[in-house]
C-alpha cells in the first residue's frame, strides 16, 4: 500500500527532467512554512518590544511629534511610565535638547533613511541619561510619514560631570550659555531655575542657587520668584552695609562678590543664610575654606534676586567659567524683568476687566450667596454674570446671564446687556415686561454675541408665616431649581427665545417660596463637561443640592457643598447665584441670617478699620468670641492687602449657627503657611486661623474668597 502523507507533513515530490531534478512542496508543507515564518516574526517582536533594549514610537501629528508608545525598557532607562510622560506632555528630554532632537526629526523626515540620534532623558530623580538610538521614519499606505520608530543600539551613558581636573574649555562656555537660552525659552516659568541650576552643577559647580528677597532669601524655582505676584518688594532701597550679600542686593549694577564659608560672623544675615543653604544642599562635601560667588540677577535699575554658586577651586579655567556665570545671571534678571514686566501689563487688562466683574449688592430679608468664575486664559471676566439688587424697599431682583463666548468681546457684549436689563429693572420689575422692553433696545445696540438669562424677583407675601412671592422669566436659559420639603423642581415656566431676537410680549411665571426653602439659578458652565450631557449634569447638580440643602443651616453652606463636590474643573464660565429663605424665628416673623459688608482701599489702615468693624458689628449683633473674630479677621485682611490685587471686600454674617468671615481681593494664589523661620517676622496668621475657625477659599471672578466659620468654643491659652 501506498503511504499518502497528511497536510501537516513536509514533502518533496521529485520530477525527471533533462536538466536534472526538481522539487516542490506541496500546500501542506506551504502552510507549514508559513506558521513557522509568522512564530518567528512574533519571536523577533516580542524580543525587541519587552527586551532589554529601549524603544519608542514617536508620532507625527498636525501639533508636531508626539510621544505615542515606549516598550518596558524605555520605560526603565527614563524613569517614567507611558503615562506619566505623557502628562509631561512628552517633555522628558533634558531642558534644553528639546529644540535639537525636532531639529533633527525635521531634517531626516523626508530622507526614508534610519538614523543615529542620542536622546539625552532626564528621569524624576534629577539625573540625566543618554540613550542612543537608531530612529527609523515610517510612512503609511498614503506615503505620508506617520512615524518614528526609535530603536536602542548602544549601552545606556548617564551625563556625567567632567572632571574638574579636564578644565572647562571655550566649547563647555559656548555650550553652557545657549542651553541656559533653550530652557528660558522653552522651560515653564515655575521650573525654569532648577533647570538652569542642574546644568550649572552638571558642568561647572558643585552647587547653584537663585533666592528672591522678602524679608529672608527665599529658593526659587521659577521667574515668578518666590513672593505672592504683584506685591514682590523692589530690591532694597538702601543697601545693607554691614553685609557684602546685603550690599549686592541693592545694587544696580553687575558685581561679583565672594564669601568665604568660614568666615561669615553675622548670624541670620543674608550672607550667613546662602551658606546655610549651601551646607544644607552639599552636606559634608562643603569644604571648609572653600567660598561662595554671588552675583544680583538684575533687572531694569533694581536688583531682582541674587544667583549663587560654590566655588571648585583656583585654575586656568576660572575667569572663563565666571564669565558664564555672569552671562547666565544677566540673561535670568533680564528674563525676570520681563515676566514681571508682562504681569504688570496684564494686571492693568485685569484691572479694567474687574470694573465689569458682577458683585453682589448687600440684600437685607434673604441669605444669599453667590459665585463666578470665568474660564477664560488671558481675559479674567467672560460672558456670564450675575446681579443681585434692591429694586425698592420690598422686592429684590436677581438676573444671571451667559453671552455665548468666554473672551473680551464676549465680556464687553455681557457689560452692555447687563447695563440695559437693571436699568429698565429698577423702573418696570414685572420680569416679563422687563425682558420685552430689553428686547426692543437691543434690537438696535447691535451687540455681537446671542445671550440667554433668568431674570427673577422676590416679594415678601406674608411676613407672619415668612413666605414670598418668586416671579421669574426665561429667555434661553436653564431652568432655575427649587428646593422646598426635601424635593427639587425645575422652575421651567415662562421659557422664551434669546435676547435681542424680539417677537412676541415676553411671559412671566410666578411660584411661591416658603422659610427654609433655597431657590437656585446658574449657567450651564456649572454642569456641562465633555464627559457627559447637560441633562446628566443636570441631575448630579439635583442630586447634590438635595442632601446639602437639608443638612446645610446657609445659604454658603450649599454652594460651598456644591463647589466640594462638582471637582472637575470647569470648560466654560459659570455664574451661581444661591439664595435661602430664613426660618421664623419666633411671633414676629421671619429674621433674615444678619450680614454686613464692606470695601476696604489695599493698605495697611484698613486692617485696623477691619478690626473696628468686626468689634462693633459682633457687639451689636451679641456675638461671643468677638476677640477670636477680631484676630481672624486681621489676619485675613492683613494677607489681602499684602498679597492680594485692587481692593478688599470684607463681609460679615451670622446664620445663626456661628460667624462666618469672607474676605476677597483679586489675586487667585490661594492662602498658604509659610514654613517658620527664625529671621522672618511673622508667618503664623494661617495657623492662627486655623485653630480659632473652619476656613477655606474658592475662586472669585478674577481673584478669591477667603472664608472663615468661627467655632463655637475656642482653645484656652489662644485669648
Amino acid at each position: 500500500m501506498t503511504n499518502i502523507p497528511s497536510p501537516a507533513e513536509d514533502v518533496e515530490v521529485s520530477f525527471g527532467s533533462p536538466s536534472g531534478t526538481r522539487t516542490r512542496q506541496v500546500a501542506g508543507g506551504r502552510d507549514v512554512a508559513e506558521r513557522r515564518l509568522t512564530a518567528a516574526r512574533a519571536v523577533a517582536a516580542e524580543t525587541v518590544l519587552n527586551g532589554d533594549h529601549a524603544v519608542v514610537v514617536i508620532g507625527v501629528t498636525s501639533n508636531g511629534p508626539e510621544l505615542t508608545w515606549m516598550n518596558p525598557a524605555f520605560e526603565r532607562a527614563s524613569g517614567y511610565s507611558l503615562a506619566e510622560a505623557k502628562a509631561r506632555d512628552g517633555d522628558i528630554l533634558s531642558p534644553g535638547y528639546r529644540s535639537v532632537v525636532l531639529a533633527r526629526l525635521a531634517e531626516h523626515a523626508m530622507d526614508r533613511e534610519p538614523f543615529p540620534m542620542t536622546l539625552p532623558t532626564l528621569r524624576p530623580d534629577g539625573e540625566e541619561v543618554a540613550v542612543p538610538v537608531m530612529i527609523t521614519p515610517h510612512f503609511d499606505g498614503r506615503d505620508s510619514l506617520d512615524f518614528f520608530v526609535a530603536v536602542q543600539f548602544g549601552a545606556l551613558e548617564p551625563v556625567a560631570t567632567p572632571s574638574p581636573d579636564l578644565g572647562y574649555h571655550s566649547r563647555h562656555a559656548l555650550e553652557t550659555v545657549a542651553r541656559v537660552s533653550d530652557i528660558l525659552s522653552q522651560v515653564g516659568d515655575d521650573q525654569v531655575l532648577d533647570a538652569i541650576g542642574r546644568l550649572l552643577t552638571r558642568h561647572l559647580y558643585p552647587w547653584c542657587g537663585f533666592f528672591a528677597d522678602d524679608g529672608v532669601l527665599t529658593p526659587i524655582s521659577g521667574l515668578a520668584g518666590g513672593v505672592a505676584a504683584g506685591q514682590r518688594p523692589p530690591g532694597r532701597a538702601v543697601a545693607d552695609q554691614d553685609d557684602p550679600v546685603g550690599r549686592l542686593l541693592g545694587a544696580t549694577l553687575m558685581r561679583r562678590v565672594r564669601i568665604g564659608v568660614d568666615s561669615v560672623e553675622s548670624a541670620g544675615s543674608p550672607s550667613a543664610q546662602l551658606v546655610e543653604h549651601a551646607r544644607a544642599a552639599l552636606g559634608g562635601t562643603l569644604a571648609p575654606g572653600g567660598e561662595l560667588l554671588v552675583l544680583p540677577l538684575l533687572g531694569r535699575g533694581r536688583t531682582l534676586g541674587v544667583m549663587a554658586v560654590v566655588q571648585r577651586g583656583v585654575g586656568d579655567d576660572q575667569e572663563e567659567s565666571e564669565t558664564v556665570l555672569e552671562l547666565v545671571a544677566r540673561r535670568v534678571g533680564l528674563a525676570m524683568d520681563h515676566s514681571r514686566l508682562y504681569e504688570a501689563e496684564h494686571r492693568v487688562a485685569e484691572a479694567l476687566q474687574r470694573a465689569m466683574l458682577p458683585e453682589q449688592d448687600q440684600v437685607d430679608g434673604l441669605d444669599v450667596w453667590t459665585y463666578y468664575a470665568p474660564n477664560a486664559e488671558h481675559a479674567q471676566v467672560g460672558g456670564d454674570w450675575f446681579d443681585v439688587v434692591h429694586l425698592d424697599e420690598r422686592t429684590v431682583a436677581t438676573v444671571v446671564g451667559d453671552v455665548v463666548g468666554h473672551d473680551v468681546e464676549a465680556a464687553a457684549s455681557m457689560g452692555q446687556l447687563r447695563s440695559v436689563v437693571r436699568a429698565f429693572a429698577t423702573e418696570l420689575i414685572d420680569p416679563g415686561t422687563v425682558l420685552t422692553k430689553v428686547d426692543g433696545i437691543l434690537e438696535g445696540m447691535r451687540i455681537p454675541r446671542p445671550a440667554s438669562l433668568v431674570y427673577a424677583t422676590l416679594t415678601p407675601a406674608d411676613e407672619e408665616t415668612g413666605t414670598w412671592v418668586l416671579d421669574y422669566t426665561r429667555a434661553g436659559h436653564l431652568p432655575g431649581l427649587l428646593i422646598s420639603g426635601g424635593e427639587v423642581r425645575d422652575l421651567d415656566g415662562a421659557p422664551g427665545r434669546l435676547m435681542g431676537f424680539g417677537g412676541a410680549e415676553r411671559e412671566t411665571a410666578t411660584v411661591r417660596v416658603r422659610p427654609g426653602d433655597v431657590v437656585m439659578f446658574y449657567t450651564d458652565g456649572l454642569v456641562e463637561r465633555r464627559s457627559r450631557t447637560i441633562q446628566d449634569g443636570v441631575q448630579l447638580v439635583r442630586g447634590i443640592l438635595q442632601e446639602a440643602a437639608a443638612a446645610a443651616t446657609g445659604a454658603a453652606d450649599v454652594g460651598e457643598a456644591l463647589l466640594r463636590r462638582l471637582s472637575e474643573p470647569p470648560e466654560d464660565d459659570i455664574a451661581v447665584v444661591i439664595i435661602r429663605l430664613p426660618e421664623p424665628t419666633g411671633p414676629a416673623g421671619a429674621r433674615s441670617p444678619r450680614q454686613a459688608r464692606w470695601r476696604l482701599s489695599s493698605d495697611t489702615d484698613s486692617v485696623r478699620m477691619a478690626r473696628r468693624l468686626t468689634v462693633s458689628t459682633c457687639e451689636l449683633w451679641g456675638v461671643a468670641n468677638a476677640g477670636a473674630a477680631e484676630l481672624v479677621v486681621a489676619e485675613l485682611v492683613s494677607n489681602a492687602v499684602l498679597h492680594g490685587w485692587g481692593s478688599v471686600v470684607l463681609s460679615l454674617k451670622d446664620p445663626g449657627d456661628g460667624l462666618r468671615i469672607e474676605v476677597e481681593d483679586g489675586n487667585p494664589v490661594p492662602p498658604t503657611s509659610l514654613e517658620v523661620h527664625p529671621a522672618r517676622v511673622g508667618g503664623y496668621g494661617m495657623r492662627i486661623v486655623t485653630r480659632l475657625a473652619d476656613w477655606g477659599w474658592r475662586p472669585s471672578g478674577a481673584g478669591k474668597v477667603v472664608w472663615a466659620r468661627m467655632r463655637q468654643e475656642i482653645p484656652e491659652g489662644l485669648l
